[in-house]
């Protein structure tokens, strides 16, 4: 136990905070109070409560079996709606570049223990990202470049997206974000449901690469990539906003550099359903804005600027909790935390939307590594921290 305690820190604090974060990869979920967790086993999805480890079945084999099938689903995944009465399947899964993010998605009801499939209408394993609206009334979901919603009572599919190819992008991305930026989820539910928030890419200009692909067959084939090589722009982006009901998107405003562009590697809903946050990064990656969007005008209002001599690293890179969305808001969405190695330090700040306020909260001389839990209630931020250390004679050969 002491020798565990030397490797992880904690740093107390007082704050709150409010956190929203998009769909995880992760094949485990822990239950709200923390008591329990769930997870896909033997065919079945379980529950498993501490400290005794006693076990409950959430999902057995038969209940997995949809109708008309003769073999339960294949659990990937599964994802609890937000009153814990419904669970979002990932099943048949297909692999997009690195990670299978491409599959079907089913939905059961845990109280009649109805099994429906979501997009089934669409071509099977074409799915991507489905998740819950907050009332867990509506499903989105990715499907060939564009993006769905769909009712979860009536089943009735609505094409939020009409443009969506290979080459013009609807909430996903294309090679060099998933590489650079870990960016695969494109899209994000606002608080109320009634709106999507997404990223379009328009690579219709960015050149494909052709890699040799040598795994999938026994013959090794061509697979063109669209990658903008050193000195070449990315794939211009935008961030849309799209009414579900009326499928009408608005465009947000966000400059960009016409010859070389830029990035937004990160984008969430500013804790209300009328503001987005983003970060933006110039083509260098060496200055960073974080912008605050109103979905109603498209007007984007600057509200912290950094800069590097180098680069500047993204919190994708460093926190994995962070790869398929989230941020972390304080004080009722008037304050966030930001990370920031400005000082020679992986630090923490205090950042106020209204542009004007930034307050260290964690000092020292070490790196933050992982932001593990907030306790907004109590006011502790649980870290893994690096501290400065004096190496000699280490070999790395």
């Amino acid at each position: 136990m002491q020798s565990l305690m030397t490797r992880i820190f904690c740093c107390v604090i007082v704050f709150s905070s409010i956190q929203a974060i998009a769909q995880p990869p992760k094949g485990t979920h822990w239950s709200k109070d923390g008591k329990s967790y769930y997870k896909a086993s033997n065919g079945k999805i379980m529950q498993y409560n501490l400290p005794d480890f006693s076990e409950n079945i959430i999902a057995d084999a038969n209940t997995l079996t949809p109708a008309g099938m003769s073999a339960p689903l294949k659990v990937r995944n599964f994802f609890f709606s937000g009153d814990g009465k419904k669970l979002l399947i990932y099943t048949n899964t297909k692999k997009v570049w690195r990670y299978d993010t491409r599959g079907d998605y089913w939905i059961l009801n845990l109280d009649n223990k109805k099994l429906t499939q979501v997009g089934k209408t669409l071509p099977a394993s074409s799915l991507m990202f489905a998740k819950f609206n907050n009332d867990a009334t509506k499903v989105a979901y990715v499907s060939q470049f564009n993006l769905y919603v769909e009712d979860v009572a009536t089943g009735k599919i609505n094409q939020l997206t009409t443009d969506g190819t290979r080459k013009l992008i609807n909430g996903t991305f294309d090679w060099a974000y998933e590489e650079e930026f870990f960016c695969r989820d494109g899209f994000r539910w606002s608080p109320d449901g009634k709106q999507i928030a997404f990223w379009q890419m328009d690579a219709k200009n960015t050149k494909d690469y052709l890699m040799i692909d040598n795994t999938d067959s026994i013959y090794p084939f061509a697979k063109p990539v669209e990658y903008p090589i050193a000195g070449e722009p990315p794939s211009p982006f935008k961030i849309g906003v799209v009414n579900i009901s009326t499928a009408k998107t608005k465009w947000m405003d966000i400059p960009t550099d016409a010859v070389l562009q830029s990035y937004v590697p990160r984008m969430e809903w500013a804790a209300n359903n009328t503001d987005l946050i983003i970060q933006h990064l110039n083509r260098k990656q060496n200055a960073s804005d974080i912008l605050l969007c109103n979905v109603a005008t498209g007007k984007s209002t600057t509200i912290y600027k950094e800069t590097d001599a180098a680069w500047i690293d993204i919190q994708q890179l460093w926190d994995d909790d962070y790869q398929y969305g989230g941020w972390d808001w304080l004080n009722n969405g008037k304050e966030f935390i930001w990370s920031s190695e400005k000082d020679g330090w992986r630090h923490l700040y205090r950042i106020g939307t209204d542009g004007k306020s930034e307050t260290l909260i964690t000092v020292g001389n070490y790196d933050v590594m992982d932001i593990c839990a907030i306790d907004e209630k109590s006011g502790y931020l649980y870290l893994w921290l690096r501290p400065k250390m004096q190496h000699k004679n280490i070999y790395t050969g």
